[in-house]
């Protein structure tokens, strides 16, 4: 990571290039380097200024986000943070990521600056993940809709585990499309991820994924049974546990509780309860990451799991 990171700030709307220069400049370590108003100028600044990292808007006129992508990867790959309103443009978000951005923040929809404010610790954290993301990792290219045979690289439970459980966070959508194809269809256990995602993204990156997978992946829902060949990936905004229902079966249970984690869902209650019902008879996967959540949770699972931490980088 630099010492100083350059960042240039695209985005069509003025308020919303100052308000995010304001609050990337209030960092001793960012500087902002300059601004665009669409993709095309977007294109020259980044010629002309040579910038670090990138936090791009991806409904714009001219030359849209995800155009931007497309041709600045195709010249020189950089780090890309996406920052937009989900409601707007999650088919986009998604696209930016498989295009190469590095990860992407919400932007709120009421735009007044108290509500952009809100974004700023996150913003942050993330712009400074991306500048220490290896360049070369941004071009690798991801399958859409063919389910290609890859060599088998994922973690691979012994015959005593019946579950994995993993955590992921920055550049989590990313690393995740890489790994999970790679699971083989009859690959003998369930797998439950909690991935840091925006409200509004879930569901249609579970969607995604499950087009690429040979394993049946979806958004985990209230009561949804933990069987082999499931991938569960726990809703933005409710954190996911691991119960046994009456029959004896374990089941998905979703929950705002509990309110005093720094991220809902968060890697700890999965963990935790993954501890709790597998004991030694499960594997715990720690991904990519930013803070310190799943740091808990992982002592939890040390006690009588294995954790693998962590097996992607960004």
């Amino acid at each position: 990571m630099p010492s100083l990171i350059r960042v240039l700030v695209v985005d069509d709307s003025a308020f919303v290039r100052k308000v995010v220069k304001e609050m990337l400049s209030q960092s001793p370590f960012i500087e902002v380097v300059g601004t665009a108003r669409d993709g095309l100028e977007a294109l020259e600044k980044v010629q002309e200024l040579n910038p670090d990292v990138v936090t791009l808007d991806l409904i714009m006129p001219r030359l849209d986000g995800v155009g931007f992508l497309l041709q600045q990867m195709a010249l020189r790959p950089l780090p890309v943070i996406v920052v937009s309103i989900a409601s707007e443009s999650g088919v986009m978000a998604l696209q930016a990521l498989d295009a190469g951005a590095v990860d992407f923040v919400q932007k709120p929809t009421a735009l007044a600056t108290e509500k952009v404010f809100e974004i700023k610790g996150e913003l942050l954290d993330k712009v400074k993940m991306a500048a220490g993301v290896p360049v070369n990792r941004l071009l690798q290219p991801l399958k859409e809709t063919v389910k290609a045979p890859a060599p088998f690289m994922a973690p691979q439970p012994s015959r005593h585990a019946d579950a994995v459980v993993m955590g992921i966070s920055t550049g989590g959508p990313h690393a995740l499309k890489k790994l999970i194809p790679q699971f083989p269809a009859d690959f003998p256990v369930p797998i439950a991820v909690v991935l840091h995602m925006p409200v509004g993204y879930t569901a249609l990156f579970a969607s995604q994924l499950d087009k690429v997978s040979f394993l049946s992946v979806k958004e985990a829902e209230e009561g949804d049974l933990f069987l082999p060949g499931t991938v569960l990936i726990a809703p933005a905004g409710r954190h996911l546990t691991l119960e046994k229902n009456t029959a004896g079966s374990v089941e998905a249970h979703l929950s705002a509780r509990p309110f005093d984690t720094l991220h809902r869902p968060s890697v700890d209650v999965l963990f935790d309860s993954a501890a709790e019902l597998f004991g030694n008879r499960g594997l715990g996967v720690v991904m990519t990451g930013m803070g310190s959540d799943g740091r808990e949770g992982a002592r939890a699972m040390k006690a009588g799991m294995k954790v693998l931490e962590p097996i992607l980088a960004g």
